[in-house]
C-alpha cells in the first residue's frame, strides 16, 4: 500500500497538467492569423525605449530593466518574475479609429496608452513554440497618438509591431 501523500500526489499532479498545458504550441494555434505580422516582425527597424515607432513597421524595442525603464503609465499588471524588461514607444494617430493588434516576438505584457488613459484589450491570443511570434492583444483605438507600453519581458529587446485588424 501506497503512503498517503504517494498516492494524493499522482491526483494532484494531474489536475495540475491543463494549467500547463493552457498555451498552445506551434504557430497554427493562434486565434487569428499573424503571417503578415510574422514577416514584419522578421525584418524589424532598429529603436529605442522612448521613441517614435510607425504603425505597421516592425520595430527591434531595446529595453531597460523594468526598475528603471521609466515608463509613462505604471504597468496594469506587475511582474511575475524578477528582473524583467521594459520600454515603450509612442505612435502618430492612426488614419482612423478602429481595432487595431500589437504583436510580439517575444512574450511580454502589453498595455497601449492613449488620451492618458490604459486601453482595456479587446481579445488576445498567444503560443509557444513559434520563431519570431509570441503573442498579439486587439486595442479600440481613437483617431490620436498613442503609446505601447512593455513591461515583464525576460528579455532585454523584442520586436513588435501594430497593424489594423
Amino acid at each position: 500500500m501506497l503512503p498517503l501523500y504517494r498516492s494524493l500526489a499522482l491526483p494532484l499532479l494531474l489536475a495540475a497538467t491543463p494549467v500547463l498545458a493552457a498555451e498552445p504550441l506551434g504557430c497554427g494555434h493562434f486565434k487569428w492569423s499573424l503571417d503578415h505580422e510574422k514577416e514584419l516582425l522578421a525584418k524589424p527597424s532598429v529603436t529605442t525605449s522612448g521613441s517614435a515607432a510607425t504603425l505597421g513597421t516592425g520595430e527591434s524595442l531595446t529595453l531597460a530593466p523594468q526598475k528603471t525603464a521609466k515608463l509613462p503609465h505604471d504597468p496594469s499588471r506587475p511582474p511575475k518574475f524578477p528582473g524583467t524588461y521594459a520600454g515603450f514607444v509612442t505612435l502618430a494617430a492612426p488614419a482612423s479609429a478602429g481595432t487595431y493588434r500589437v504583436t510580439l516576438s517575444h512574450g511580454a505584457w502589453i498595455d497601449v496608452v492613449q488620451d492618458g488613459h490604459v486601453l482595456k484589450t479587446i481579445d488576445h491570443t498567444s503560443a509557444r513554440g513559434c520563431a519570431g511570434l509570441a503573442k498579439s492583444v486587439k486595442f479600440n483605438l481613437a483617431a490620436t497618438p498613442f503609446t505601447v507600453e512593455i513591461s515583464s519581458s525576460t528579455v532585454p529587446s523584442l520586436a513588435l509591431v501594430v497593424t489594423p485588424d
